[in-house]
């Protein structure tokens, strides 16, 4: 239905306008009645529907309706699979249509600097472009079904420690091509309806009162074209905050907030077409809702269920398969070990924290899928607690000792990572350790499955033969992992970030959480894998990295040009093999390399993949259209993005550690920086320009005669000595008092 918004906006009084910049309540905008303006619906995500209907609260204490719990953001993004993060959209749309929800609280897109966020299980990647291309196609599925997303939490929200009052101080370029390109993407693609401002401050100004994130860069350079709200209570001064381009505080101020509005346009502190702007961008949303509400919406529980199941499968990560002991043969004994099985750890706490319709249980599912085989189970650990508890782990050892196999399922409970609180370390707890070494004492085939919503330190895995990631699977997760144990589902996961060998190998060791409120992002560019391949650390598993039981063979990489400017684009074509006896899928991974650069960038960075089925013997081309963003750093003397002209190679691998062909293009740069030369100018920097060479050439010339080269006498490299000494300092060794007007003139003709 068309409407006259501005017209809409002029019949309303000062109050009113003000009044729907807050919400009505917990989880409901306000409306205006006699202009025909409803009130609407927001609630909880992202991998479910955490809907309140009695008590509400932000943090998942209170009950909610029962919804389908998907796989978390950590565990979807190991899919690698738009099109799957798609279907999870879409099916979470339904439900939200069902249940009379229009906003759905995500999909999270920040950045896994450090694994000891404690809401790292929401977050997709360490890596921008897989982490944005996986928040856009979550939004685009949600939104195809009517329902609006919230992109959060904008932004370089990458810890909990203090999380309402630290300060995220990092450098503009770091801001731009690490922390802000993973919401970028999504926005430029998706449109989510709104995005989620974050609690803290960046650089100095919290996120909500910052009008260069919300105004200068998401609205006017991004292009965004819905409204901004607050996280639950993340505004400091609203007034300042609506100036700066956040539109609706959440929850109620209890009309604090809409006073503050008020008294600031009358005071002359606030111009009321600033206000007026912000209710336009309100009520597009509120009422493309509206117009989008499907009356008496249903949706078929066991489907998404069955669906959910079928999604976990696709994302856990095969780690180690020594020996081929995965998959499990339906025959002889198998133990099955931990606190996990009885009581399977499926999702994070706090406000994604999902009452599921339907949940399977590990030990019932694994029954199922062994047919009827000898399984015999055993508790092995307590997850109240990090005592060894000596019977339960005598009880373990004698069912690991009496069977061929021994499956274990370990990882942290849910006291140890949650939203509010970060971990201080990255070890399970010391009983499941303790646990799994004692199992290996009585039993050399051990397959360790793991629940967990970031990375742990493994120092027992020489002990194993097996390790399957399962991450937080979601309701149906359980089941998954029984399809994938006995050979029903062909793992094809590949981790969205590194796992360190240990916690003091992460970049952002030294530097989190900070210091009383300000944390300093002293690692910069190098977050994960950009890390680990500049200081050559070796990790424990790679970023990407994922095994099958089936073999992939990489061959016949093709560029369809070898020099482009960076104003066209570059198709790159490569071939992938099944070479095994199962179908399976590849996730295909391209990764770019500047051979040559002016300016610090990192070895590598991944800038396309793509997941592939392929049949036993079947062999597929895929194919990658790279652009100049693929190729450009940002530059922050032209505040814009910039391709410096030379070489990059293209990489295509299986994980960032494992690269199997390459091949090398020139991309010619055609933004043009204009160099300022001084008189503290390098003669380095000023013989880079070939203008200018000639000219400097001139003037060492003019000041030191010819052949003024005297490297053997003094025992050193003239030519690398003076690449960094200053122009004016070269005129004083001269002792020629005249070239000053000389090199003033030089620097004229330059600088024109």
């Amino acid at each position: 239905m068309k409407r006259d918004i501005k017209e809409i906006v002029s019949k309303m009084t000062l109050e009113e306008k003000a009044g729907l910049c807050s919400g009505l309540d917990f989880w409901h905008t306000k409306g205006v009645e006699r202009l025909g303006v409803p009130s609407i619906m927001v609630t909880d995500g992202p991998h479910g529907l955490r809907k309140q209907d009695t008590s509400a609260d932000h943090l998942g204490i209170n009950d909610s309706v029962p919804a389908t719990c998907f796989p978390s953001g950590a565990t979807l993004a190991c899919s690698w699979d738009r099109s799957l993060l798609q279907k999870v959209g879409t099916a979470l749309g339904e439900e939200c249509q069902a249940e009379g929800v229009s906003v759905i609280l995500g999909p999270a897109a920040n950045i896994k600097r450090s694994p000891l966020c404690g809401r790292n299980f929401e977050y997709f990647s360490e890596d921008p472009y897989l982490s944005t291309e996986m928040a856009a196609n979550h939004i685009k599925g949600v939104q195809s079904q009517g329902v609006g997303t919230s992109l959060k939490h904008f932004a370089v929200n990458n810890q909990e420690h203090r999380r309402l009052s630290v300060d995220a101080e990092v450098d503009e370029r770091t801001l731009r091509e690490i922390y802000l390109a993973s919401f970028e993407g999504a926005v430029k693609q998706s449109q989510p309806w709104t995005v989620m401002c974050s609690y803290n401050k960046v650089n100095g100004t919290y996120a909500s009162e910052n009008e260069y994130l919300l105004t200068s860069i998401l609205k006017e350079e991004w292009g965004h074209e819905g409204f901004v709200m607050s996280d639950w209570g993340a505004v400091d001064r609203r007034e300042n905050a609506l100036k700066a381009g956040l539109e609706l505080e959440m929850p109620s101020s209890n009309g604090i907030g809409d006073n503050r509005i008020v008294q600031a346009v009358k005071n002359g502190e606030l111009k009321e077409e600033v206000l007026d702007k912000a209710v336009e961008r309100l009520l597009n949303i509120i009422f493309k809702a509206v117009d989008n509400k499907k009356e008496g919406a249903v949706y078929d529980r066991e489907q998404h269920h069955s669906l959910a199941r079928k999604i976990a499968g696709e994302c856990m990560v095969l780690l180690k398969n020594e020996d081929n002991i995965l998959p499990l043969k339906k025959e002889g004994k198998i133990a099955v070990i931990g606190g996990f099985v009885d009581k399977y750890r499926y999702q994070g706490g706090g406000s994604s924290h999902i009452k599921p319709n339907k949940l399977d249980n590990a030990a019932e599912e694994l029954k199922k899928a062994a047919k009827g085989e000898n399984i015999v189970f055993a508790k092995g650990f307590s997850l109240d607690n990090d005592e060894v508890d000596s019977k339960l782990m005598e009880e373990a050892k004698n069912a690991a000792a009496s069977a061929e196999t021994a499956v274990i399922f370990a990882g942290l409970p849910d006291r140890y990572e949650s939203e509010g609180y970060d971990r201080s370390h990255m070890r399970i707890p010391d009983n499941q350790i303790a646990l799994i070494n004692a199992i290996a004492e009585v039993q050399k085939n051990i397959v360790v499955v793991l629940s967990n919503g970031s990375p742990i330190e493994m120092p027992w895995i020489g002990n194993v033969k097996g390790i399957l990631e399962a991450y937080l699977g979601g309701e149906a997760g359980a089941g998954a992992i029984a399809d994938i144990l006995f050979g029903e589902v062909n793992p094809s996961g590949k981790l969205a970030e590194s796992f360190p060998k240990k916690l003091s190998d992460n970049p952002s060791y030294l530097n989190f959480p900070g210091e009383g409120d300000t944390v300093e992002y002293k690692e910069g560019l190098f977050v994960g894998y950009r890390y680990y391949d500049k200081k050559e650390v070796e990790t424990l598993f790679p970023f990407g990295y994922g095994l099958s039981y089936t073999t992939f063979e990489y061959k016949n990489i093709t560029v369809d040009k070898k020099n482009i400017t960076d104003e066209e684009k570059l198709v790159v074509k490569v071939t992938v093999k099944n070479t095994g006896k199962l179908t399976g899928k590849e996730i295909v991974q391209l990764y770019v390399r500047d051979v040559e650069s002016s300016v610090i960038r990192p070895v590598k960075e991944l800038k396309g993949f793509e997941k592939v089925e392929l049949a036993a013997g079947e062999e597929k081309t895929v194919e990658f259209v790279l652009d100049k963003r693929t190729f450009a750093y940002y530059n922050v003397d032209i505040k814009d993005w910039y391709v410096e002209s030379g070489d990059f190679e293209i990489l295509i691998g299986s994980s960032s550690k494992d690269i199997y062909l390459k091949d090398v293009v020139n991309v010619e740069g055609t933004t043009a920086v204009k160099k300022i030369y001084t008189r503290n100018s390098t003669v380095g920097d000023v013989m880079a320009n070939p203008q200018a060479r000639k000219l400097t050439e001139e003037l060492l010339s003019s000041t030191f005669g010819q052949g003024t080269d005297d490297s053997e006498n003094l025992g050193t490299d003239m030519t690398a000595m003076m690449k960094d000494m200053t122009l004016r300092s070269i005129l004083h060794f001269g002792g020629d008092k005249s070239k000053e007007k000389e090199l003033d003139k030089i620097l004229e003709m330059l600088n024109k």
